[in-house]
């Protein structure tokens, strides 16, 4: 989105020193930013204004400061970087035209605003966030990055406690909200399910009355979220609600196929992303697209086309014949028995899975890893730890250590990669893939 450099001071409440350019977009990683995008130097494990140089130096157009301006280029300052970019994309959402969905959930919100944007991109001009960029700056980043002729937003929304999504939202001012899943995940920050359910809550709350609330009918924290909001309530769930699926079959691919049946019409689907639990962020993302007016046969098509972000249920065959499923992006509860399900699901003769550690559970740690590893056993899957004793098990704690416990591999196998992005466990997929 194409902003004047005086355009931006008046937004952020900033000062313009230098030429009033025009600027394309904004960066806040100078290593990515591209000629005539706004560099906006926040605070990392280095503080950005360290970048500005190599920033200019790249091509950015302006620079954000909160350090004075920086010479030979133009700059906006601002008293803090991270708020006037937040102000930022406030004034990018005021360009957009009314139609912006939300998407949170404890799992499953990077999935299904995946799938919902490539529906809606069928027939819409779709701006939707990059990756699981979902924060305090993710999501000013996706708006000020919008296509200028954008007819939909879709927003991906985390929390990490009360208030982060209302402040998201004050930022987006959505007029559809999702919210896919209520489980244990970022415990360490955000205390017990009710209180995860209380900050997810905070989507449906900021709707306009005029909105519409899209909740899995099938996860009781999320259906409670009914009674937070006046606007407009549409259900998706396994065999009830408005938006459902039937006569479910999942294929040697793990790829899910099932009956969509509707409000709107009943179609046949067949995903391209693989996993049980893709059939709910599959429904989350054809609710989006239905109540947006998308007709029923590009919801079957663009859901048997979709594909969603790197390292999720991502099936491939190594040089030894072995599957590797690759789910290694990150890991909670929930996600992980679905995962370990797919894998056990695959018709081979050994299921192994390498596991790395899910990381900010807090007081519910123990209890979460033991219980993967007693679905493990349950499910007839070789549980291999890695970098964590959690499991109740030695683990192994390098790259090297997990090949060796893994031994020869070969047609009959299935191994499965997943732990949380602590774990970089994309490095064994990696490593599988070659051998």
């Amino acid at each position: 989105m194409k902003f004047l450099a005086s355009e931006i001071a008046a937004a952020v409440g900033g000062t313009l020193v230098g030429v009033d350019v025009e600027v394309d977009g904004a960066a806040i990683d100078s290593r990515i930013l591209v000629p005539g995008q706004l560099f906006v130097p926040v605070r990392g494990e280095r503080d950005g204004h360290e970048f500005q140089s190599s920033a200019v130096a790249s091509g950015a157009g302006a620079v954000l400061s909160s350090r004075g301006p920086f010479e030979g280029a133009t700059s906006i300052v601002v008293a803090d970087v991270e708020t006037a970019f937040s102000a930022l994309g406030a004034a990018a959402r005021d360009r957009l035209p009314d139609r912006v969905v939300g998407i949170t959930g404890s799992v499953g919100k990077t999935s299904a605003k995946d799938l919902a944007a490539a529906i809606l991109s069928r027939r819409l001009v779709v701006t939707a966030s990059e990756k699981s960029f979902n924060n305090e700056l993710g999501v000013p980043l996706t708006l000020v990055n919008g296509a200028s002729d954008t007819e939909i937003a879709v927003i991906e929304m985390g929390s990490r406690g009360d208030g982060h999504i209302e402040d998201l939202c004050a930022i987006a001012r959505p007029t559809i909200a999702v919210v896919t899943a209520v489980e244990l995940a970022h415990s360490e920050f955000m205390g017990g399910i009710e209180d995860i359910a209380r900050a997810k809550g905070e989507l449906v709350e900021a709707l306009p009355g005029s909105g519409v609330a899209i909740l899995n009918g099938d996860n009781a924290h999320v259906a409670a979220m009914a009674s937070r909001t006046s606007a407009r309530l549409l259900f998706f769930g396994i065999g009830s609600g408005e938006v459902r699926a039937s006569n479910i079959v999942i294929d040697e691919e793990l790829r899910p196929s099932f009956r969509l049946e509707s409000d709107w019409g009943t179609t046949d689907v067949r995903l391209a992303v693989r996993g049980h639990h893709h059939i709910g962020n599959a429904l989350a993302a054809a609710s989006v697209a239905l109540v947006s007016d998308i007709p029923l046969e590009d919801v079957a098509a663009g859901l048997g086309e979709a594909g969603i972000s790197p390292w999720r249920m991502d099936l491939q065959v190594a040089p030894s014949g072995a599957r590797i499923l690759n789910d290694s992006y990150n890991a909670g509860p929930a996600s992980m028995a679905a995962a370990l399900r797919s894998v056990a699901h695959l018709s081979v003769g050994r299921h192994f899975a390498v596991l790395g550690p899910m990381a900010e559970l807090g007081d519910h740690s123990e209890g979460a890893h033991r219980e993967v590893a007693a679905l493990a056993a349950e499910l007839g899957v070789c549980l291999i730890a890695f970098g964590t004793d959690a499991y109740g098990m030695e683990p192994v704690n390098s790259i090297d250590g997990a090949l060796a416990a893994l031994g020869e591999l070969g047609p009959a196998d299935a191994v499965l990669v997943k732990g949380s992005r602590v774990a970089g466990l994309e490095r064994l997929a990696a490593a599988l893939l070659s051998v």
